[in-house]
């Protein structure tokens, strides 16, 4: 059985997308088979990896509305071992389409039961910065959701609006769905606000931040422009190797969690 793992924060600019691409990579690195399912209609994920707008002829549009299914539009991307469901402006539209149906909110999770997906070892989600009928899926969707979450002021208030969310989705929805874990990206050694923010969030939730951090890096905000992640672009980097280690601790959390 595949790890469905949606990656969300309601607020924009955190690393929500540089780290969906940057974790499927780094877990393919390992010998895991990943897909990736960008559900933001900007696309941000799909470009990242390399997807040109022209080659994305069904997109995850086409696996809400239900016309295909994940294995008609899962395209290779240069990283073995990892795929992706790209996204199109299309998605934009969607709420105004499906809004009245009954089964809404559980388009996703219809299409990610299916066997073609089950191929995976773990599905990550990439949503958009906003809590919308997308967001809703893709947590109705996900066994955990994790957090990218700047080191800023206003980070813990963002935070706690989002953490009400996924209760209310495991009320309603999906009642097996928990905290993957809080990563704290863009963080800067230089900045004692940030190591403020640092001390404040493992204060709060403890156990449910990762240990790593990921920096502030030059070499990952360049590598989308090239189309690939940044560990394709800069191996060696300190963001890179950040991701890295981010990749072993969700494998670790796996572990345990199946060992309980």
């Amino acid at each position: 059985m595949n790890r469905i793992i949606t990656i969300a924060n309601q607020k924009g600019g955190v690393g929500k997308t540089t780290t969906a691409i940057n974790l499927a990579t780094a877990l393919a690195a390992i010998g895991e088979r990943v897909l990736i399912v960008d559900l933001d209609p900007q696309g941000n994920a799909s470009t990242g990896l390399g997807i040109d707008r022209r080659d994305r002829k069904l997109s995850s549009y086409d696996l809400l509305m239900g016309s295909h299914g994940v294995a008609d539009m899962v395209l290779n991307t240069a990283v073995p071992n990892l795929s992706i469901v790209p996204s199109t402006m299309d998605l934009l539209g969607i709420e105004m389409v499906i809004a009245s149906e009954a089964d809404r909110v559980f388009r996703l999770k219809r299409a990610l039961s299916a066997a073609d997906a089950s191929f995976y070892s773990y599905v990550l989600v990439d949503c958009p910065p906003s809590f919308n009928l997308l967001t809703m899926n893709a947590m109705a969707a996900a066994h955990s959701v994790l957090v990218p979450l700047q080191c800023e002021f206003f980070a813990l208030e963002g935070l706690s609006q989002l953490l009400e969310t996924v209760d209310q989705i495991r009320r309603s929805v999906n009642p097996t769905l928990d905290i993957q874990g809080i990563v704290l990206t863009m963080f800067d050694s230089r900045n004692n606000l940030a190591q403020q923010v640092v001390n404040d969030v493992r204060t709060h939730l403890g156990d449910k931040v990762y240990h790593t951090l990921i920096p502030r890096n030059v070499r990952v905000s360049e590598a989308p422009s090239y189309g690939k992640p940044a560990i394709l672009y800069d191996l060696k980097c300190a963001g890179s190797q950040a991701y890295l280690q981010l990749a072993s601790e969700v494998i670790q959390r796996e572990r345990q969690r199946k060992a309980a």
